[in-house]
């Protein structure tokens, strides 16, 4: 009963945590506008280019997977690897950070590579990914750091009176959104703690580590990263151009508040819904987009993102599905 009593708080308090901001942000938010500026107000053409460079994020990312595992003597099937990546971004929705294992699960049951070993190359991935956008953050800083500072004053981060920190709703925010963070740190600590007790485990784990060190043709591996970086970007960036109230705003908008956005889904949310909302609304008020049409830029987009990743999921998962049942067929 303990045991239960753990796992449903443990898929329940993302909810709660995410529930709680998105209530925060959209407390007076005219909900019935979004009708009219979703179907008269929004154009498509630009909202499915951004999808489709949402689509390529995941597809280089596999291919990228690949060439970390082929180190180790694992070489899955390349669509196999995409359709592991499809499956874990929509796991993610159900309980944050489970994709991580759920795609090694894919490629183990799929294509009989070692668990632990592929366990490996995503802590190896997800570390070159903590590299690449401290490198983005950094560039970005550097370009807009008025704006960033504008941001830390405004969210209660850097006000010198403690007393009008404490009354500031946004500081309530920040503080759900860190302990979120650290919430999440205690259950990767405790998985970690639970592989290091399973004998030899760990030591695959490692050698997955360590694979980056013999990866092949490392160009490719080197565009695959940028590709997916820049496919992360233009996703997000593209839908500026869906609405009359964001298609003037800059490129280095776009970058500020991609990068804010970065940060805001490490918080175990469903696809960083809340503290997303959260971080884009504040920053797209600092490039003078009214609170209103911000709040509405980041409910529509957001939610035809997070569609984007249930629909790939379903794809990925129908897609192993129905090709292990051919397969068995011959």
């Amino acid at each position: 009963m303990n045991k239960l009593l753990k796992e449903t708080l443990r898929a329940l308090l993302p909810l709660a945590l995410g529930a709680f901001v998105l209530y925060w942000v959209y407390r007076d938010f005219d909900f019935d506008r979004v009708g009219e500026v979703l179907w008269h107000g929004t154009s498509w053409g630009w909202m499915a280019l951004s999808l489709f460079f949402g689509v390529m994020s995941h597809v280089f990312r596999g291919w990228r997977w690949k060439q970390t595992l082929a180190p180790l003597g694992a070489h899955p099937q390349s669509s196999h690897c995409v359709d592991a990546i499809f499956l874990s971004y929509a796991a993610n929705l159900v309980l944050p950070r489970v994709g991580e294992m759920s795609r090694c699960g894919v490629l183990a049951r799929y294509d009989n590579v070692s668990f632990s070993k592929s366990l490996g190359t995503v802590v190896t991935e997800r570390l070159l990914d903590a590299v690449c956008i401290l490198l983005i953050t950094g560039f970005t800083f550097l370009l807009q750091m008025p704006v960033f500072l504008r941001f830390f004053d405004e969210t209660g981060t850097k006000i010198p009176s403690l007393v009008h920190l404490l009354s500031s709703p946004w500081f309530y925010v920040s503080v759900f959104s860190v302990v979120g963070v650290f919430v999440l740190l205690y259950y990767l600590l405790r998985m970690l703690s639970f592989f290091e007790r399973v004998k030899g485990v760990a030591l695959n784990v490692w050698e997955g580590i360590l694979s980056l060190r013999r990866v092949g043709n490392v160009p490719l591996f080197l565009f695959h990263t940028f590709a997916i970086w820049a496919c992360y970007f233009l996703h997000f960036y593209l839908t500026f151009f869906c609405f009359d109230f964001t298609h003037s705003l800059s490129f280095q908008a776009g970058l500020v508040m991609f990068v804010g956005g970065t940060f805001a889904v490490i918080v175990p949310t469903p696809n960083g819904a809340g503290p997303w909302h959260f971080a884009v609304i504040t920053m797209m008020m600092l490039y003078g987009v009214g609170n209103a049409d911000a709040s509405m830029f980041a409910l529509i987009v957001h939610g035809i993102q997070t569609l984007l990743v249930i629909v790939l999921g379903i794809y990925g998962w129908l897609h192993l599905s129905l090709g292990k049942a051919s397969s068995f067929s011959r």
